[in-house]
């Protein structure tokens, strides 16, 4: 049985800590947009306090959390055990996104590792925070980290990643505007 709670509990911060995976979920307002559901990884998730996490976002081949917070703000946070103790736990919020060189990317970029392909931080002020019993998902061993990311990322060199940036990720695929396109424009 879920349990609801207003803010990030210690036990939940301790939980988050321990995952080596989380999902991000956001849509679009349109009725026939398309919800966004993306993985990540690569220990990118910060409790910044009870109310407000950041997670650190690589460039990739889309770029729909920008947009859809940038349209609406909605945004869920999803954090499942994969080892013998079963457990879910998501946070429900309103984001924003923080991109390099804005007045706030210091102050967000602290205490997350930035790496030369590190395209934005999406924040989110956490308004309810849900945990429930995860006993249908199956156990798995984590292996480690991929690096093919940071391979591409340095065949493309800066130069690269910007313009790849300008063709894949100033649009959402139902054609809203993420935060990159204010700073390219």
């Amino acid at each position: 049985m879920g349990k609801f709670y207003k803010s990030i509990q210690p036990a939940h911060k301790e939980f988050i800590e321990n995952q080596h995976i989380f999902f991000v979920a956001t849509a679009p307002l349109s009725g026939d947009g398309r919800v966004n559901l993306s993985p990540k990884g690569l220990d990118s998730f910060r409790v910044l306090d009870d109310k407000r996490v950041a997670y650190m976002d690589l460039i990739s081949s889309g770029n729909e959390t920008s947009a859809h917070t940038l349209e609406n703000g909605r945004i869920t946070f999803m954090f499942c055990s994969f080892t013998a103790k079963p457990n879910i736990l998501r946070l429900y919020g309103k984001g924003f996104t923080v991109l390099p060189g804005s007045d706030d990317w210091d102050l967000y970029a602290k205490g997350l590792t930035i790496y030369p392909s590190t395209r934005q931080i999406i924040v989110a002020e956490i308004d309810l925070v849900q945990t429930s019993c995860g006993f249908g998902v199956p156990m798995y061993d984590y292996a480690g980290e991929r690096d093919f990311h940071f391979e591409w990322a340095e065949k493309k060199g800066a130069e690269g990643l910007i313009e790849y940036m300008k063709e894949k990720n100033l649009k959402s695929l139902d054609a809203l505007p993420t935060d990159l396109g204010l700073q390219f424009s």
